[in-house]
């Protein structure tokens, strides 16, 4: 399937290029109609491999690339469980967001985030599935989840450990606090900074000199360079679940959801 317009996101194939563009308003939160869609692509993946060079991850959203897991989803399809019943359906979520996030993670041809704005999260994790992240300079990545007493739950730490220092991942997960894409690429986190609104019209350039390559070698040498954390995303899958198991957890996400604030999850 080389198109696919959806409720929270669409792509679209061309000369060799698949673009994914994030489109739920209001910033891209990543709940089960998103998970759903990401699924349709993941099993597109396959099929279009053999003439597909590039992938180029974006945002229609102003307010940025993903603001993350949709907590609010999350709450209340939670509140009224027993802590097992909770703890069981979060666990087949993750899983199931996992396998997405890894099939992007080792997909045959080169994958592109395109990130302005909030990149926070779930979002940042997926974006951290990509092999090239281009950012423009008002983007920002944040780990907010200790405010809610949990980790990143979608694989972002065991992929940070893979391409960055532990000193910079530390303080993104203990601090809470977002860095600017300026600080991202100066750690190697965004391979390329671009202008303010550029980081798509980039990130298509990067594509069109990704298609020159041969197809086999760029196949062989992500999968040399890039290896998935296996164990460590279900260590991190488990530590989630038992962090969510706390009465302590609930009662953040509940001051989450009653927050008037249009955005809670800005630092």
């Amino acid at each position: 399937m080389k198109s696919f317009t959806g409720k929270t996101l669409r792509w679209a194939w061309r000369n060799s290029v698949m673009e994914l563009t994030l489109d739920r308003e209001p910033a891209n939160e990543i709940g089960l109609a998103m998970l759903a869609e990401l699924e349709q692509f993941v099993s597109a993946i396959e099929g279009l491999a053999p003439e597909t060079s590039a992938c180029i991850i974006h945002s229609e959203r102003k307010h940025g690339f993903s603001a993350g897991a949709d907590l609010r989803e999350l709450y209340h399809g939670s509140a009224q469980l027993s802590g097992k019943e909770r703890v069981s359906g979060v666990r087949a979520f993750l899983e199931r967001i996992h396998a997405v996030f890894n099939a992007i993670d080792a997909a045959p041809f080169t994958t592109i985030a395109a990130v302005h704005g909030v990149c926070f999260g779930g979002g940042f994790e997926l974006a951290l599935t990509c092999d090239i992240i281009v950012a423009d300079k008002m983007a920002r990545f944040a780990f907010p989840e200790l405010r809610l007493g949990l980790i990143p739950g979608f694989g972002g730490i065991p992929r940070l450990k893979r391409d960055l220092g532990n000193a910079f991942i530390r303080e993104l997960l203990l601090t809470g606090r977002s860095v600017n894409a300026a600080r991202a690429q100066g750690v190697g986190l965004v391979a390329q900074l671009a202008a303010e609104g550029e980081a798509l019209r980039i990130a298509r350039a990067t594509a069109e000199q990704i298609v020159k390559f041969d197809g086999v070698t760029r196949a062989a040498a992500k999968k040399f360079i890039k290896p998935i954390p296996h164990e460590e995303l279900r260590r991190e899958i488990d530590l989630f679940c038992e962090l969510f198991e706390r009465p302590a957890v609930m009662a953040a996400l509940g001051k989450f959801v009653e927050s008037t604030d249009a955005m809670p999850y800005l630092p």
